[in-house]
C-alpha cells in the first residue's frame, strides 16, 4: 500500500526526505519563477481572451495540485503561450469574449482536459501521445508563435482587430490602421525593444559590470516586471489612459474563487475535440520538457503519472477560475537554473501569486496591455523555427510534408485544423512508408558469417538461392507488397530453387501479413521452389508456432542466414567463401 500511494502521490517519496537546504534552494526559485510569472500570468490570460486575473488563479491551484501528484523537480505548471492561443480558438467558437458564457467555457475545457489527462495516466494510455511526431509538434509551435505574436500586434498598435488565421489577422489589421493610437504604438514598440534587449543583452553586461551570476540571472528574470512598473507609472503620471491607451482596468482583490464548469451536453460536445487537442499538445511539450531537465539530474521521469499530475492541474483551473494550463519551457529552465530542487519550489511560488492576487492586483489598473502584448510577443518568437523547414527538406522529405503542411494549415486554417491535419498526415505518410518496406536482396561477406546488400557490398551469392531481408515488421499495410516482389522475383525460367526470408528485423506478423505468407508457400511450392526462414524472432517464432504454417512450410527455418547458406547454397560458392 505505501509502494502504491507513493505511485500516485509522489510528494509522498520526495517529501521524506525533504530539508533545510531543499527548502532554501526552492525559496529562492520560487522568488525569481515568481517575478517571471506575474506578468506572464496576466499577458497569457490576455491571450486567452479572459480577464487578467484568470492568469493568476490559473497559476495558484493548478501548481499546488501538480506538486502533489507531478514527478518532475524542475517543471514549472501554469498558463503558456501555444495553450492560451488553443484555449481562445476552441471558446471563441461557442461564446463571444468578454460574456460570462466564454468564462464557463474556459472553465468547461480545462476540466475535459484534466479528466481525458487523468484517464489516460490512470490507464497508462501515455504513448497515444506519440501520434504528435516532432515534425509535426515543431511545425505547430513555429506557425502558433507567428498567429500570437500577429495577434498581439492589434494591441501593441492600439487599434482593434480580430481573426483566428494568419489572412484574417493581417486583414483585419490592415483595414483598422487608421485608427492607430501613436502613444500605445510608442509603450508597445519601446516595451518590445526593451524586453528583447533584456533577453539579450543585460546578463552580460551585468557580468561585465562585477554583477555575480545569480543577480545578473534575476535582473533578467525581472526585465518584464520592470516594463510593466515603468510603463504603468507612465500611464498613470500622465494621464494616459484618458488618451486612448487601453489599460488592463480593475482586478479583484481576491484569492481564486471556486468555480463550477458548465455541464451542458452541447457545451461538452463542442469543447471535447478541442480539450483533447490541448491536452495531447500540453502533455507533449511538458514532458520533454520534464524528461530534459530530469536528465541532467539523473532523476526519473514517470509519463503516466505526468498525466495523472497535469490533469489534477487542469481540474484544479477548472474549480479555482483558470483555464487549461500546462509545464512552460521558459519558466521550467529558470525554476532548473534557480535551484530548484523539489516540486516544493511550484508550491511556493503558488504562495507567492496568491499574495500578488491579494495585495498587488490594484497596481496593474493603470498597466497597458500594450506592455503585456510586448511580453507576450517577445516570449512566442523564440518558438518561431522556420529552419526545421530545411533540416526536413534534407532529411525526409516526408517529413518535410509533415511540416510544411502543418504550418501552412495552421495560419490559413486556424491552430485545430492545423495540428488535427499534420497528426493525420504523418500517420498517413507512416502507412506509406510501412507499406512500401525496404527489402534487400543479400550475399555472404567474404571471410565473414554476415550478409549484407548485393548492392551496396561485393558479395558471394548463389543463383539458386535468393535471401531477402526484410527490414520491416509485416502488417496488413505492407503484406501485399512482399506477395508481389517475392512473385516478381521468381519469374518462370530464372534459377531460383530456394527463397531465404531473412528476418532479423521483423518484430511482428500479423495475421494478415500470415496469410500473405500462407500465399507465397503455397505458389512457390507450386513452382518446386523452396520458402525458407532464418533468423526469426523468438516472439515472432512464438506467434507462429500457434498456427499451421510451420507444418505447411515447404522449407525449413534456420536459426542464422549462414546457416541457411551452408545449407542450401552451391558447394564451390561455400568453398569459396570459406577462403
Amino acid at each position: 500500500m505505501p509502494r502504491t500511494l507513493s505511485r500516485y502521490l509522489p510528494i509522498l517519496d520526495w517529501g521524506r526526505r525533504y530539508d533545510r537546504s531543499a527548502l532554501t534552494n526552492d525559496m529562492i526559485a520560487a522568488v525569481i519563477v515568481t517575478i517571471m510569472l506575474i506578468p506572464q500570468s496576466l499577458a497569457y490570460a490576455l491571450l486567452a481572451g479572459l480577464p487578467p486575473e484568470a492568469g493568476i488563479y490559473a497559476s495558484i491551484a493548478p501548481i499546488l495540485l501538480y506538486a502533489i501528484f507531478g514527478t518532475s523537480r524542475a517543471l514549472a505548471v501554469g498558463p503558456v503561450a501555444v495553450v492560451s492561443l488553443l484555449t481562445a480558438s476552441a471558446v471563441g467558437q461557442v461564446a463571444e469574449q468578454g460574456t460570462a458564457g466564454y468564462a464557463v467555457a474556459a472553465l468547461t475545457l480545462a476540466g475535459l482536459s484534466g479528466g481525458f489527462l487523468v484517464l489516460l495516466g490512470v490507464f497508462r494510455l501515455g504513448f497515444l501521445a506519440n501520434f504528435l511526431s516532432h515534425p509535426v509538434i515543431a511545425g505547430f509551435i513555429t506557425a502558433s508563435g507567428i498567429l500570437i505574436a500577429t495577434s498581439q500586434l492589434k494591441h501593441i498598435l492600439g487599434v482593434e482587430a480580430h481573426g483566428h488565421t494568419l489572412i484574417e489577422m493581417v486583414g483585419s489589421l490592415l483595414s483598422h490602421l487608421g485608427g492607430i493610437n501613436p502613444i500605445t504604438v510608442v509603450i508597445g514598440v519601446a516595451a518590445t525593444a526593451f524586453l528583447f534587449w533584456v533577453r539579450r543583452g543585460l546578463k552580460p553586461l551585468l557580468r561585465r559590470m562585477g554583477a555575480g551570476p545569480l543577480a545578473a540571472d534575476i535582473a533578467t528574470k525581472a526585465g518584464p516586471v520592470a516594463a510593466v512598473v515603468v510603463t504603468t507609472l507612465a500611464v498613470w503620471a500622465l494621464g494616459l489612459a484618458d488618451r486612448g491607451v487601453a489599460v488592463v482596468g480593475s482586478v479583484p482583490q481576491a484569492l481564486p474563487p471556486l468555480t463550477m464548469p458548465g455541464l451542458s451536453a452541447d457545451l461538452v460536445r463542442q469543447l471535447l475535440i478541442p480539450a483533447i487537442l490541448i491536452s495531447v499538445i500540453g502533455f507533449v511539450e511538458s514532458i520533454s520538457v520534464a524528461q530534459t531537465l530530469a536528465a541532467k539530474k539523473r532523476q526519473r521521469i514517470d509519463p503516466d503519472q505526468e498525466l495523472i499530475g497535469l490533469g489534477a492541474a487542469n481540474l484544479g483551473a477548472a474549480f479555482t477560475g483558470g483555464y487549461p494550463v500546462t509545464g512552460g519551457f521558459a519558466r521550467s529552465v529558470v525554476n532548473f537554473d534557480a535551484g530548484a530542487e523539489t516540486p516544493a519550489a511550484g508550491a511556493f511560488t503558488a504562495a507567492g501569486l496568491a499574495i500578488a492576487a491579494v495585495a498587488l492586483t490594484p497596481l496593474v489598473y493603470y498597466l497597458p496591455n500594450a506592455t503585456l502584448a510586448a511580453t507576450i510577443v517577445v516570449a512566442v518568437l523564440s518558438l518561431v523555427d522556420l529552419s526545421i523547414l530545411q533540416k526536413t527538406w534534407s532529411y525526409s522529405r516526408a517529413d518535410f510534408a509533415a511540416v510544411a503542411a502543418t504550418i501552412l494549415l495552421t495560419l490559413t486554417m486556424g491552430v485545430e485544423i492545423g495540428v488535427a491535419s499534420g497528426v493525420i498526415l504523418s500517420v498517413l505518410l507512416h502507412l506509406w512508408t510501412t507499406s512500401r518496406p525496404h527489402v534487400a536482396e543479400v550475399g555472404l561477406v567474404p571471410g565473414t558469417h554476415h550478409f549484407r546488400n548485393i548492392d551496396r557490398h561485393d558479395v558471394h551469392t548463389d543463383p539458386r538461392v535468393l535471401t531477402l531481408r526484410i527490414d520491416e515488421s509485416l502488417y496488413f499495410v505492407n503484406a501485399r507488397f512482399l506477395e508481389d516482389l517475392v512473385q516478381d522475383r521468381v519469374t518462370e525460367g530464372c534459377e531460383v530453387q530456394h527463397v531465404v526470408l531473412m528476418c532479423s528485423a521483423v518484430n511482428a506478423i500479423d495475421y494478415s501479413a500470415l496469410e500473405s505468407l500462407e500465399a507465397v508457400n503455397h505458389r512457390l511450392a507450386d513452382m518446386n521452389v523452396g520458402l525458407h526462414l532464418s533468423e526469426v524472432k523468438g516472439p515472432v517464432m512464438d506467434r507462429l508456432k500457434t498456427t499451421h504454417f510451420l507444418d505447411q512450410l515447404n522449407g525449413r527455418v534456420f536459426l542464422s542466414q549462414y546457416d541457411a547458406w551452408t545449407a542450401l547454397a552451391q558447394r564451390p560458392d561455400r568453398a569459396d567463401a570459406a577462403e
